[in-house]
Parts: structure tokens; sequence; C-alpha cells
């Protein structure tokens, strides 16, 4: 049996595919504080990637890595953070695709030549990966991985001997897509966003220095202070003269990745202005004012509906309930080699609490349906506890295309909102009625969480997408 065999879903989720983090510390006394500080925050970043992790490490002579394959506390021990000695560090959570886990596609990547080393952490997707490898297979480069992350490693290497921010500028001009990057020299840390700053990224200050991640939770996680986030098209360079900070390119419109709030961030995150937890808590607002329906109890769907789940239940007035636990301690290489295992697993990974949903009226909460096998399953949790109606509702609106820029998507024919109506998937999933909250709805609740007026991602709900995407793409992109 193959290895992916062994892999099943956590659930019947989008997958966010990546989390970067940066650290640069001012002070060189310490040559094991940056590895661990990094090893605080990437453990805050787990849930952006569970199949690997890694660490680069730079005294200000020399770049050291260690990668490897599973979820941050099996990545590292006391003894190898120990090894990773220096003042700079880089650092990396990653969710694969089926077929992509190797540790050939872990992060952080690094490129050595004569003019020095570079590492690269990258959390986004590329449109233009195949035309940039062909490019780089004809100046005569190889490559070790299916990612998209070395053929940015590999430009700014080419560039290199132009300097530092030649070689950034020249190679962020080059790709297309969407990206937050995070850079590591032998003495410089480096951090930039696309122009659509579609792909979250933050910086924040140390008592000796600086932190750049993916989320706020991150910096939250090693006590430092949140500055600010980086802004779409701008390189943020950090090292021992300082912050220095310029853009590339024209500036354009803001298109945060509104999945992010929905579903993909931790909570206590605050991404481009909007608390992600407030967020959630208007989405569930919003998605009861457009589809009430009489009911005893709002349960949320853990964890990713708990915050919409409050938020209907406040504005409706329905009680709150807990109806649904989940078991935090079910990996996902948990052995179940079949579809219908797969499937089942549902039942081990949630169980309803009976003396919340018997002979009540329930309102189900979840950020998304994506093929409606958890959905279905939901529901025969529910009704064998007890529940006497069942009534699914989504704090998004139907996810119907797939999505080109770092979300694992499954192909358009797998998504079931892309092949089936409304009252189709309530029949399906055996709810007695659906509602998914609407694209207008989708975008006030997030716009009422922060007076700044800018737009979003919402290409897996339109199929209108910031960048254009090659019509030969048919799924979700290869990840990152």
């Amino acid at each position: 049996m193959e290895q992916n065999d062994f892999f099943i879903p956590e659930e019947d989720k989008l997958r966010d595919e990546c989390g970067v983090c940066g650290i640069f510390l001012k002070s060189k006394a310490d040559e094991r504080l940056s590895a661990k500080l990094s090893y605080y925050a990437l453990n805050s970043l787990q849930h952006r990637g569970q199949d690997s992790a890694g660490i680069a490490v730079s005294d200000g002579e020399s770049v050291r890595v260690h990668k490897a394959m599973g979820v941050v506390s099996e990545a590292f021990d006391a003894q190898t953070l120990d090894s990773l000695l220096g003042h700079i560090a880089l650092s990396h959570v990653r969710y694969a695709t089926a077929g992509s886990r190797s540790i050939e596609n872990a992060q952080p990547m690094v490129q050595s030549s004569k003019l020095g080393t570079i590492a690269v952490a990258h959390n986004g997707q590329l449109v233009n990966y195949e035309q940039l490898k062909e490019l780089l297979d004809d100046s005569g480069c190889t490559f070790n991985s299916t990612s998209d992350t070395e053929v940015i490693v590999k430009l700014i290497a080419r560039s290199y001997k132009k300097g530092l921010e030649r070689a950034l500028s020249d190679t962020i001009q080059m790709i297309k897509g969407s990206f937050a990057l995070c850079v590591m020299t032998e003495k410089s840390l480096i951090a930039a966003r696309d122009p659509n700053g579609i792909r979250p990224l933050c910086l924040g200050k140390l008592d000796d220095g600086w932190i750049v991640a993916s989320e706020s939770c991150a910096i939250d996680a090693v006590n430092a202070q949140f500055v600010r986030d980086i802004r779409p098209g701008e390189i943020v360079i950090i090292n021992e003269d300082g912050v220095l900070s310029f853009e590339f390119g024209e500036r354009t419109s803001k298109r945060t990745c509104v999945f992010e709030y929905v579903y993909f961030a931790r909570p206590d995150s605050v991404i481009d202005g909007i608390a992600v937890q407030e967020a959630r808590y208007a989405l569930g607002a919003q998605l009861a004012r457009e589809s009430a329906v009489n009911a005893d109890v709002v349960v949320g769907v853990p964890d990713s509906g708990l915050g919409a789940a409050i938020g209907y239940s406040k504005e409706s007035g329905i009680p709150f309930a807990m109806g649904i636990v989940k078991n935090k301690y079910i990996g996902r290489t948990f052995i179940a080699p079949t579809q219908k295992e797969r499937e089942d697993m549902v039942f081990v990974k949630l169980n309803a609490v009976p003396c919340d949903i018997r002979k009540k009226r329930v309102i189900i909460i979840d950020d998304s349906i994506v093929r409606g096998t958890t959905s279905r399953r939901l529901v025969q949790i529910l009704r064998r506890a007890g529940a006497s109606e069942v009534h699914f509702r989504i704090s998004s609106p139907a996810v119907r295309f797939p999505c080109y820029f770092g979300i694992n998507t499954p192909t358009r024919n797998e998504l079931i909102s892309a092949t089936h109506s409304s009252e189709e998937i309530r029949e399906m999933i055996g709810a007695d009625s659906l509602a998914f909250l609407s694209a207008d709805g989708l975008m006030e609740a997030c716009r009422s969480c922060n007076s700044e007026r800018f737009g979003f991602c919402r290409g897996c709900f339109s199929g209108e997408y910031p960048i254009s995407v090659p019509a030969t793409h048919e799924g979700g992109g290869e990840n990152v």
C-alpha cells in the first residue's frame, strides 16, 4: 500500500497550505533563542499546515536548516533546537496535497552559491509556475521538488549578483499569483507580500529584534508586540541597520482571501485590521438575519463553526449549546484505507452531546460545505442523539470554484455546490433545511468589522479572481 493511502483528511474541508515566520534578533548572546522562538511561533501556526515543518538559522556567516515530516512537536526535539545556532531564523509549516508529501517539498528551501546562501519560506501559489520552471530549465537549472517555492529560490539566486534588493525586486516582478514570502540570507531577513495581499503577513517587535509571521497569533506566542500588517506590494528588509521598507510595482487594491476570516485563521488573530473572531460573530449574525428558522438550540461544528454559531445565537435569541464535541487526539495518519472508512472517521472525530440535542430542533452552523460527506455524517450524529429537527446553516456562500492562490481545493466537479442545487444538497445530507450566507452578506459582515474599505478575494465563490489564471487550470493548484 502506498504511503498516501494511510492519510485521511481531518475533515471534509478546504485546507490552507502553509504558515511562515521569520525572527531577527539584534543580540548574538544567546544563539539558541531564535530557533526556540521560531518553535513557539510555529506551534501557534500549526493549524495552517500539519504535514511538515522546518527551521533555518543564520549566525551571520553560515546557514543551518532542519526539516522533517509531521507536526512541529514531531519535527523538533530539544537536541535539534539546541543545534540550530544563529540570531536570524526562518521557519515554515506545510499542508500537502495528495501525492506531494515528501521531505523534498518541505520548507524553508535553501540555495547556496559563491555569492551567498538564500533560504525561502512561502505561503501562496504561483499561477505562472510552469512557465517560470520551463525558463529556468532552459537555463540549466535542476529541481529537487514539485514546489513552486523552489522556483522563487532559484530566481532570487540567479539575480543575487545584482544585490539583494534588486534580486528581490526582479523576482517579485516575475512571479504572478499569491505570496506571503519570507527570505533569509546570512545577514538579513526579508518579508514580501503580493500586490493583492491575498495571503496574510504581519510584522511584530521583539524586545531585542523583529518577527514577521503569517498571523498575529504567532507574534503573541513569542510575547512580541504587533506592529502592523505587511502592505500588499511591500518588501521589508530587516538587518543590523534596522528596518527598510519599499514598494515594488504599481499599487493595487487589497484583496485579502476572505476564507481567512471564514475558516483558515486562528480566532485570536487579527488580519488586515479585522479581528478574526469578531468577523465570525458578524458572519453568524448576518446568517441569522438572512435565514432565520424556529429552533431550540444553535450548535457550532468545532472548531471552525463555533464563532459563527455564537453570532447566530446572539442575533436570533436562540440559546447556544455545545452540542458536538471533537476528539482532538485522532491524527491525520490514522489508518483508514477505504473511502467508506474515511467518511466514517467523522463518527470517531465528532460526537453529539445528547443532553444538548435530545428532542430539540437544532440549528447546526459550519463554515462551508466542500464535498458534503462531513455534513451528511453530522446530520446523522445529531439525529442519532435524538434531535427532532436538524437545520444546516453555512457561514459563507456556496464554494463552486477552485482556488489557485494557496488553498488545497478539490477540482470543480468534486465541489458539491458546483454540480448540485441547495435543495439537492439538503436532500443528500439529510437536513430539514439548508441555507448558505449570501455573497453580499459575507461582504457586509466582514466590512462591518473594519472601517477601512478594501476588497477581498472571493474566487472560490464567484469564479472571479483578482489575477487571471491559466485556462488549463482545472483544480486546486499544486501546493507550496
